[in-house]
């Protein structure tokens, strides 16, 4: 550890939305000397992937739903989480904590204001979330993944920095990368993935979908999909009865070497999902969640749909028919494919991470950094280098 070497906290619900990018940033704060700790819930401290040296602390977090005669006691988990929180700050003495959404965030982050410590949150998807819509005004500081986020109320735009969704660094390593080749006569690989659990309507929708294709597509077809175990049988006998090459799993180990592969993705619209297509450059048809909490899933497709990224359906239109249609418009000829690659990896953010510890460090060190900041009087997309250099560029939105 240097001598400028501080401590930091990062709070973060028990889900690998919440949970991937607080590992990023783990990761970068670790490289640059600092010590870093994570509270979460008992979910949370299992979820595979959380770096060897990020220590977790399982606080007590109630949840608030719709029944008022549950809030007494989640509020009292809350205030009980609160406690533990604060016992920790005594000892480790964070510069700044930082939550990433979910109940779990909301005792280490009370703690931290009730002991004068910084706060900043991050919003992973284009909607702000319930913990996070709570925290905004409370909050010195909110780092958000779009540059248009629901729910964020125009007071709080000077403490706003657009900052993107930080991805795991398997997959960062393949921004620069080409798309792989996909002429008239090689294969066409597809990637259908239906989010950590996976989604019964692809594996019903997808493969009837991919055998509408022009046969000159549907020739060359090689489908990589993640299914629940209960249909892994029923996919593989319906791809086998179309006659179309798929590798089934439930569980793909190595998602970065999945994705350098594929031409194009099949799946849900997840924040980390949307940060690694982009992040990749991978063109995409996304079918939101539609149970999505504020229908959030929806709002995370506008910035890649609006750019040509991709095409989003809702999943009361997504039918096979229309799936044929929307991949034959993308895909039809290798150069409108390549385009829509191209557009998608013009809307990745790769500094996220280095960009995200950037303004975290400003607390308890040196000035507050202009990092990437959105709202009145600052800069939206302007470079880190011209920011610190006092020559970000306004936005006129």
């Amino acid at each position: 550890m240097t001598a400028s070497a501080r401590h930091f906290v990062l709070a973060a619900g028990g889900t690998g939305g919440h949970l991937t990018p607080a590992f990023a940033l783990a990761h970068e704060l670790e490289r640059r000397g600092h010590h870093v700790a994570l509270i979460t819930d008992e979910r949370g401290a299992a979820i595979p992937g959380k770096p060897d040296f990020l220590t977790a602390h399982v606080l007590p977090a109630g949840r608030f739903g719709k029944n008022p005669l549950r809030w007494f006691g989640g509020l009292r988990s809350v205030l009980k989480g609160k406690g533990m929180a604060k016992r920790l700050f005594e000892t480790f003495q964070p510069s700044a904590v930082i939550g990433f959404g979910g109940y779990p965030a909301l005792p280490a982050l009370f703690a931290a204001q009730s002991m004068n410590i910084p706060t900043v949150i991050h919003e992973q998807n284009a909607v702000l979330g319930r913990v996070n819509r709570l925290m905004a005004g409370r909050v010195d500081a909110i780092a958000i993944a779009y540059p248009d986020v629901d729910r964020l109320k125009p007071k709080h735009e000077r403490k706003v920095h657009l900052v993107g969704n930080p991805v795991r660094p398997g997959v960062l390593s393949l921004r620069d990368e080409p798309f792989p080749a996909f002429t008239e006569e090689g294969l066409f690989r597809v990637l259908v993935t239906g989010g950590s659990q996976g989604a019964r309507v692809l594996s019903e929708v997808v493969p009837d979908g991919l055998s509408m294709l022009p046969t000159a597509l549907r020739s060359r077809l090689q489908v990589t999909q993640q299914c629940r175990p209960e249909d892994l049988d029923a996919v593989r006998e319906r791809y086998a009865s179309h006659d179309i090459p798929a590798e089934l799993a439930t569980y793909f180990e190595d998602m970065a070497a999945t994705l350098a592969d594929a031409h194009l993705f099949i799946g849900r619209a997840g924040a980390s999902t949307i940060a690694e297509l982009t992040a990749v450059g991978r063109p995409a048809i996304l079918v939101p969640l539609p149970i999505a909490t504020d229908d959030h899933q929806a709002a995370n497709t506008r910035e890649m749909v609006k750019a040509g990224g991709a095409r989003s359906i809702r999943q009361s239109r997504f039918q096979a028919k229309e799936l044929a249609k929307q991949i034959n418009a993308m895909a039809q000829k290798p150069e409108t494919l390549a385009t829509a690659a191209h557009a998608a990896w013009n809307c990745g953010r790769p500094k996220a991470a280095s960009d995200l510890a950037d303004l975290v460090e400003s607390f308890g060190g040196a000035d507050m950094m202009d990092v990437i900041r959105v709202g009145e009087n600052n800069a939206r997309g302007a470079s880190q280098e011209a920011a610190a250099n006092g020559s970000a560029r306004e936005s006129s939105e």
